[in-house]
């Protein structure tokens, strides 16, 4: 008989397989799991040039899967310096005072919006400290930024514009530019004035950061942007990508039949361990930047826009791509947005269910959770986000929602318990990657959610394995430890569905296995 790779011994293997629940052992050749059961049951499959591993009791579960990440864009996202430790204005400024430039420029990023203590973000409040430096930071919540005066004349930007999207510079009262850049068209404006790494940095830090994110026990991370294909294809060729990368393109308001049908051509794009498979819609922008669209206006006065100035058109795009075989996954965070994907997946037939996908839902009433698993609409969910509130509610994200909204917080186990499809990730760069934290706040989630139940220790483990599989349309392939599936593995210290949530979040990591790759080993 054929010789494996690798084998793994000495495993509590938990297959997510209903034929196989539980085995001790694992063989693997060309990439796919040649064998499961017992030690004996593996014993054949060892060779001369077979790798074995003894995990001496370590919990092996599906390799898991960051549903919803930004690893190549969030390379710029993540730039400069790391204001996600700032907790108000005070420390803002000085972080500032003593940042370093970057060809002249102070650029950050993570900056949450509750360190302006409830003030108008404006250029003002910073702009003392930088000199004439031009800044540009990046809220957190990657929809937003603030720039300083010195950057919007080094972009040529003057005054307001008009976008096709739902994008606009701030004002204040008399009409001067405040800095505050909302959604990507206008940030775009002056992002493209800003310094860029060169293509050898760039490289380096994906590598580093795919490593980083492989030590956490991700295999997998479901790409919610285009990326740099080319910049992916080339690392691929020459190394191992220590996790398997699948993209989503987005598609913006004005994309006519033209555009579609390249969204539908790039669908052929890939490579070993990434591919082109689904298009990224957005719905809506956060409850922070006042974009996220609502049922009822925000305590400001905001959110009853959506971000495609005609949801109609949006909806002919989605059945555009529907009806030549693309998934697609719409960014909804408000109650109205998620109302509209679900009408609009609902008006394709039976042939959408557990196709199309909402990404973050972060409060929506008890009818909305109800469609989700009649309609087959996958909730796809950052359990980390939950990070940015607070228990009391007196974060800008409870503050914009007001008490009943606010309530509605994360449903995580709502949409679990009604039947639905739950695959969950981090978002990062908005939350950090680490898949043990996703694993750990899906079932305790944290301020105004942290009085909802969480998942159970199983549903946390499915999130991001077999519900994963689910959001990308490879059950047959993906989720589970099984003959024939993917040799995507991860070796944790403790069982994540048995140990405590706390416990999950700090496990040692012991292996992790890519396509039969040892990508990253603490054995």
């Amino acid at each position: 008989m054929p010789t494996a790779d690798l084998v793994i011994t000495g495993a509590s293997v938990r297959t997510l397989d209903p034929e196989r629940p539980h085995a001790s052992a694992v063989a693997v050749r060309d990439g796919l799991i040649a064998a499961v059961g017992e030690e004996a049951d593996v014993r054949d499959w060892r060779g001369t040039g077979t790798e074995v591993v003894d995990l001496a009791g370590a919990s092996l579960v599906p390799g898991l899967v960051d549903c919803h990440s930004h690893p190549v864009w969030g390379l710029e996202m993540a730039t400069g310096l790391d204001l996600s430790s700032v907790r108000d204005l005070d420390g803002l400024r000085a972080a500032l005072t003593t940042a370093e430039r970057t060809d002249g420029w102070v650029v950050g990023y993570g900056l949450d919006h509750n360190a302006f203590e409830g003030r108008p973000i404006d250029r003002a409040l910073i702009e003392d400290v930088l000199g004439d430096a031009p800044a540009f930071l990046r809220l957190y919540d990657g929809h937003s930024a603030l720039v300083t005066g010195a950057a919007l004349t080094a972009a040529g930007v003057t005054g307001p514009r008009t976008f096709a999207q739902r994008s606009y510079l701030a004002t204040d009262a008399d009409g001067r530019l405040t800095g505050h850049l909302v959604e990507h068209a206008a940030m775009d404006l002056v992002g493209a004035a800003v310094p860029r790494a060169s293509h050898a940095e760039r490289r380096a830090r994906l590598v580093e950061l795919l490593s980083a994110m492989a030590a956490t026990g991700l295999t997998g991370a479901h790409v919610m942007d285009l990326g740099d294909l080319d910049l992916v294809d080339t690392v691929a060729r020459e190394t191992v990508l220590p996790l398997r990368l699948r993209f989503a393109p987005w598609c913006m308001p004005g994309a006519d039949k033209e555009a579609l049908d390249e969204l539908v051509a790039l669908q052929e794009r890939a490579g070993r361990h990434w591919r082109v498979g689904g298009v990224k819609f957005f719905m809506d922008g956060t409850v922070e930047g006042g974009t996220a669209w609502l049922e009822q206006p925000d305590c400001h006065g905001q959110g009853t826009d959506a971000f495609w100035p005609d949801p109609a058109a949006y909806s002919e795009a989605v059945r555009h791509l529907h009806r030549a075989g693309v998934r697609t996954a719409t960014h909804a965070i408000g109650d109205a947005a998620v109302r509209h994907v679900l009408d609009t997946v609902g008006s394709l037939g039976p042939d959408a269910r557990l196709v199309h996908r909402v990404e973050h839902l972060e409060s929506v009433p008890d009818d909305t959770v109800a469609r989700f698993a009649p309609l087959g609409v996958i909730a796809s969910m950052q359990p980390p986000h939950t990070g940015y509130t607070r228990a009391d509610r007196s974060d800008e994200w409870s503050q914009r929602l007001g008490e009943e909204r606010a309530s509605r917080a994360w449903r995580l186990r709502d949409l679990r318990d009604a039947g639905a499809v739950v695959a969950l990730g981090s978002d990062w760069p908005i939350a950090h990657f680490d898949a043990r934290s996703v694993l750990a706040t899906a079932r305790a989630p944290r301020g105004a959610a942290s009085a909802r139940a969480g998942l159970t220790g199983l549903q946390a483990l499915e999130g991001c394995t077999s519900h994963a599989a689910l959001a990308a349309g490879e059950t047959s392939a993906a989720g589970r430890i099984a003959e024939g599936f993917r040799a995507d593995l991860t070796a944790l210290g403790v069982d994540p569905v048995d140990a405590g949530g706390d416990e999950v979040a700090e496990a040692p990591v012991r292996l992790t296995v890519t396509g039969g790759h040892v990508v990253h080993r603490e054995v």
